[in-house]
């Protein structure tokens, strides 16, 4: 099935973007066991770290004392978010096949959910 990409496919992949970009900083944040930033010295950290990156240093990522990923940094979020919605946007004006691939994603979403509105109301007049 052929879809036509829109205007309003970038602006609802764009929301999806955003929200993925909340759940990652969410998830790093919370389900982290053991800490990203071990010591003051980048080096180290990138080498015995497994979740601690050369970007996170170039970026200015926040941690806590303790090393761990800091779940109420606006910047932490705002950088997550921004890597996502960079990311996705690239995929999707560099790629015609992966926006393609969205764009019917998207509209098979809307589709079940309508499917299912409409079901629902079927099911309360049975």
């Amino acid at each position: 099935m052929q879809t036509e990409l829109a205007t309003w496919h970038f602006v609802v992949a764009g929301a999806l973007f955003l929200l993925l970009g909340t759940l990652a900083h969410v998830i790093r944040a919370v389900f982290n066991v053991f800490p990203d930033k071990i010591s003051d010295t980048p080096a180290v950290n990138v080498l015995v770290s497994s979740d601690y990156s050369w970007g996170d240093y170039l970026i200015g990522t926040e941690f806590d004392d303790a090393g761990y990923y800091r779940l109420d940094s606006v910047k932490n979020l705002r950088l997550s978010v921004t890597y996502w919605l960079i990311a996705g946007f690239g995929l999707m004006l560099f790629s015609a096949e992966s926006a393609q691939m969205i764009a019917y994603g998207i509209e098979a979403g809307i589709a079940g959910f309508i499917d299912l509105f409409w079901q629902r109301v079927a099911d309360l007049g049975a």
